[in-house]
C-alpha cells in the first residue's frame, strides 16, 4: 500500500504546477529541491541495500547532492536503514498513476477528465498497483463506453 498513497502524495505535488499555481519560476525551486531530494533517496536506499554502502557513505552523498539539513539526512538514512525499499515504493507508485494518466488520456483522447480519473484512482482507497492498474482499465473502458 505504501507505493499507493505515497505514490499518489507525489503524484499530486505536481498538480500544483500543472494548475498554473506557480506563477514564476522562482516558485518552482522548492519542486527541483524535492525532486533532487526524491532522487538522491533513491540512491542512497539501493546504495546500502544493494552496494553494502555504509550510513556514512549514505549521509555524505545526500550532503553532497541535496538541500536538507544534516540533522534531517540522518533522520532520514536511518528511516531507510529500518525500511529497505520504501523510498523506491514512493517513486514506483508515483511513476505507475502518472503511467496510468499518460495511458487514460490517450485512449479517451477528449473526453478525458482529470477531475473523473483522479476519482477512479481513489474510488476504492489504498489499494496494490496491480489493482489500481485494473480499476484505471475498466474506468477508461466505461468511459469509451
Amino acid at each position: 500500500m505504501t507505493a499507493f498513497t505515497e505514490g499518489w502524495g507525489l503524484y499530486t505535488e505536481r498538480l500544483a504546477d500543472e494548475m498554473g499555481l506557480y506563477t514564476a519560476d522562482l516558485d518552482r525551486i522548492g519542486v527541483l529541491s524535492y525532486d533532487a531530494w526524491r532522487a538522491c533517496r533513491l540512491v542512497v536506499d539501493t546504495g546500502m541495500h544493494a552496494k553494502g554502502w555504509t550510513r556514512k557513505q549514505a549521509i555524505d552523498f545526500m550532503l553532497a547532492n541535496t538541500a536538507l539539513a544534516e540533522n534531517n539526512i540522518v533522520n532520514e538514512v536511518d528511516r531507510y536503514i529500518a525500511w529497505p525499499g520504501q523510498a523506491l515504493a514512493y517513486k514506483v507508485g508515483q511513476l505507475e498513476i502518472r503511467r496510468l494518466r499518460t495511458e487514460a488520456e490517450k485512449r479517451l483522447g477528449a473526453r478525458f477528465d482529470l477531475r473523473s480519473f483522479h476519482d477512479a484512482v481513489l474510488g476504492s482507497g489504498a489499494v496494490s498497483l496491480g489493482t489500481l492498474g485494473a480499476s484505471i482499465d475498466a474506468y477508461i473502458t466505461k468511459a469509451t463506453g
